[in-house]
């Protein structure tokens, strides 16, 4: 049994994350400042006598006693993340100096929830994590995809400098139950939209291409990364290379929720990458991983879970 710290622990990946590490009989303290996470996804953690919930902003010092840190404070989703970009940045950085300081105190491993928006919109393809990137540094994006490269740079100075175990992981597209209604990610906004009969916004013209993992094989994925060998600390690629076009996913989601939805098309945001698919070689070699739910079977949960929420409005 390890004692676990999760920031941003009660947001869509953080809840399931928790829940995750509980059923393995570890301790658990979740922290978040509940600016996209919500009490809701960890509402049923509460009674656990093995998990604490700790109101919290990761941009000040944060003073506890633990075994294994995953830091995942951070708005993910670009329209989250635009509302406050000095804040997101503030978080990733900040952050990150502040979770490595607290690891580097109580000597605990720490994991580094980094992102595929690292690669930019990508001129190499698919992206392998020897890629550097093509990354705009001033654009609308770049808060967050700079704010999770500086974070990178900081872990990887920390494990230099101080030869502390950490752990950076790559987190492509993933989606699952407990993702807001009001990400703007393409997977919750095509479910909700067919789900009100409403039309499919597309934004360009459909071509562009993203890879979807299910939240099962992320956290699993995350939790082998933590308990591996402290010769491996990254960074590496978590995501399903099963490609598909955005046109593809709405025509998918319209069938599988039984709606009779129409696709409108309207311009493609700036810096939006074109094609996103990661290599998995190295998860594959080192971690023994590569994800098992096909696109089918959770988009099946997800389009059941909003339909649940949606219900209750």
């Amino acid at each position: 049994m390890a004692k676990c710290l999760v920031t941003g622990g009660a947001g869509f990946i953080g809840s399931h994350l928790c829940e995750k590490l509980l059923e393995q009989k570890n301790e658990v303290i979740c922290v978040d400042n509940f600016f996209t996470g919500a009490k809701r996804n960890i509402a049923r953690l509460l009674a656990n006598p093995n998990f604490e919930l700790v109101r919290h902003d990761i941009t000040f010092p944060l003073y506890l006693e633990v075994d294994e840190i995953y830091n995942l404070a951070c708005p993910a989703a670009p329209i989250h993340y635009q509302r406050d970009p000095v804040q997101t940045t503030k978080t990733s950085v900040h952050g990150a100096i502040n979770m490595l300081g607290l690891a580097k105190r109580i000597k605990a491993k720490i994991l580094q929830a980094s992102t595929s928006e690292v690669y930019g919109d990508p001129i190499v393809h698919p992206q392998p994590e020897s890629y550097w990137g093509n990354v705009n540094p001033i654009g609308p994006r770049s808060c967050y995809d700079e704010g999770k490269r500086c974070a990178e740079t900081l872990f990887f100075d920390y494990w230099r400098q101080h030869k502390m175990p950490i752990r950076v992981v790559r987190i492509f597209n993933t989606y699952g139950p407990r993702m807001t209604v009001d990400d703007g990610r393409v997977v919750s906004n095509f479910i909700i939209q067919a789900l009100r009969g409403e039309d499919i916004t597309i934004y360009g013209d459909g071509s562009q291409t993203r890879s979807f993992q299910y939240i099962d094989d992320l956290v699993e994925a995350m939790i082998r990364m933590m308990g591996n060998k402290n010769d491996f600390i990254g960074p590496v690629n978590l995501g399903n290379p099963k490609e598909f076009t955005i046109k593809e996913l709405a025509e998918k989601v319209v069938e599988m929720a039984g709606s009779k939805s129409k696709i409108a098309y309207k311009p493609l945001p700036e810096d939006d990458p074109k094609q996103r698919q990661p290599d998995i070689a190295l998860a594959k070699k080192e971690l023994g991983w590569e994800p098992k739910i096909p696109l089918e079977e959770g988009l099946k949960k997800t389009i059941k879970y909003f339909k649940e929420i949606l219900s209750e409005k």
